[in-house]
């Protein structure tokens, strides 16, 4: 049953509506938000706002059904924001700290990340810390303003030590870029996924010609780069599964990495996904040993069947551990695994042994992901049918990835968030000191600009000056790729001559 949900009091109620929905959905599983006087809301949330130089917002949550009251307070000294989008902004934080601390006390949850609802929580320290702020008004203004906890500040502090460790010149590389290549097929689809990833069988004629396309862009944006005397600092290939292609192209595509770009053997990391063990074989494996590629994901989610059968991944979990096995023997040694909490059928008892099946691996990093309903997804469109823990059970599981990566000398190294994900946690990157993925670091605290070539490849261009974020991305569809690659690449090339030039 729909909760409704009245709130009155805002004026501008277009550019408070969509952060107020999301900080609802937190609470709520089925709600509707209302901004006008009605007779049947469940709860009505009266606000006020008031002050110029110091803002002061004052709620009041009242219970319909019982007359029951909650009141908070927050107030803001705005007088040094100058712009008015930046005075709006402290304004509508204010608001939602208010919001947030009346639906904590009405609900009796309180939610970790308070009111950061962004993908990149780590990024807001960083840019804090870089302005001069000193740790601890840092951490207070995280505690305050925002109404995170102090389990989340020390993890977001652990992770911004980790990544100035790893990368010591992080703020200094927006002279560099790094390079996100998609490849859009996979052997199936995954019910969770809403990646650009297409299954394989039957479509060897568009995977020709997305081929052909992405040839073309990595040597018309190699050949900028070198004219440029631009330096690439990763390089990246995702998807889809980039090992859903045969051995013969692999080794095309990489000989043409290394013939377009500029000093590719100075590249820092190159990473290439083998994320569905159904797609690793020997000949692969031997393809990139010859392109001196040694850092690959193989991606159990689960080493439950039945999970990976309600999923849709068409792999056993045999399989994830004996392409783990040969693909060591091969002489791969930086291998990172995927494991995702909260997967349909799964409790704390399944992802235990989840954990304990990891630790016979031990790959030199391990990424656990927190399910997140992502509105394209097969998963989103049937949830009755993909039944999936509650937020106590799922944050148990957090906890015990945590406590059991921490017993095995893994660090914690970048961290981000989605919409939608349960229990409003995270997704976190763990590493063995040393085997941290410089370009997860560089994808999630955005210092350079990243660009994407293939199949729904995004772009995302960082002005090395004034660090503004412009995004660009490459159609999903493989026919629509391949009839306008050279189009996308000119796109891209005029937006990097903006930059560069």
């Amino acid at each position: 049953m729909s909760l409704r949900v009245q709130i009155q009091g805002l004026h501008d109620v277009e550019r408070f509506q969509r952060p107020l929905e999301v900080i609802t959905g937190l609470f709520f599983e089925e709600y509707e938000l209302v901004f006008e006087s009605v007779h049947d809301a469940d709860i009505a949330v009266a606000l006020s706002i008031n002050g110029d130089k110091r803002v002061h917002v004052h709620g009041i949550l009242t219970e319909k059904l019982t007359g029951n009251k909650y009141e908070a307070d927050h107030e803001k000294d705005v007088s040094g924001y100058l712009e008015e989008k930046d005075r709006f902004k402290q304004i509508k934080y204010t608001v939602f700290h208010v919001y947030l601390t009346l639906l904590q006390q009405y609900t009796g949850l309180i939610q970790q990340w308070g009111v950061l609802t962004g993908i990149r929580p780590v990024k807001l320290l960083h840019q804090k810390l870089r302005s001069g702020l000193s740790k601890e008004e840092a951490h207070r203004q995280l505690r305050d303003d925002y109404l995170v906890t102090e389990e989340k500040i020390e993890l977001m502090q652990e992770i911004v030590d980790r990544q100035l460790t790893v990368v010591p010149d992080l703020y200094d590389l927006a002279h560099e870029v790094s390079i996100y290549i998609g490849i859009p097929f996979c052997p199936t689809k995954c019910a969770y996924c809403t990646f650009p990833a297409y299954a394989i069988g039957g479509r060897q004629g568009s995977v020709d010609a997305f081929l052909a396309g992405l040839h073309y862009e990595m040597r018309e944006v190699g050949r900028f780069l070198k004219e440029r005397g631009i330096n690439i600092t990763t390089i990246y290939y995702g998807g889809g599964t980039p090992t859903s292609i045969t051995a013969e192209e692999m080794d095309r595509l990489y000989a043409e990495m290394y013939q377009s770009f500029p000093n590719v053997e100075r590249v820092r990391e190159i990473t290439v996904e083998a994320g569905r063990p159904d797609t690793i074989t020997p000949e692969k494996l031997n393809v990139l040993k010859k392109w001196n590629i040694d850092r690959i994901s193989i991606n159990p989610q689960s080493y439950i069947q039945e999970t990976l059968k309600a999923i849709g991944r068409h792999h056993t979990v045999d399989e994830t551990i004996e392409k783990f096995h040969l693909a060591r023997e091969m002489g791969m040694n930086n291998i990172n695994m995927d494991l995702i909490i909260g997967l349909p059928g799964e409790g704390t008892k399944e992802f235990s042994y989840t954990l304990a099946q990891t630790e016979k691996l031990m790959p030199e990093s391990l990424t656990v992901h927190t399910l997140s309903f992502k509105r394209a997804s097969e998963m989103t469109k049937n949830k009755a049918k993909y039944k999936v823990a509650d937020r106590d059970e799922i944050s148990e599981m957090m906890k015990a990835a945590q406590e059991w990566t921490k017993r095995h000398g893994y660090v914690p190294y970048y961290l981000y968030r989605q919409k939608n994900i349960l229990g409003n946690l995270e997704n976190v990157g763990y590493a063995l000191p040393g085997k941290e993925s410089i370009y997860n670091i560089m994808i999630m605290e955005e210092q350079q600009s990243i660009i994407g070539l293939g199949c729904g490849a995004s772009s995302k261009f960082v002005d090395p000056k004034t660090r503004k974020i412009t995004r660009f991305a490459n159609p999903k569809e493989p026919k629509v790729y391949n009839e306008n690659f050279v189009h996308y690449t000119n796109e891209k090339l005029k937006m990097l001559e903006t930059l560069f030039g």
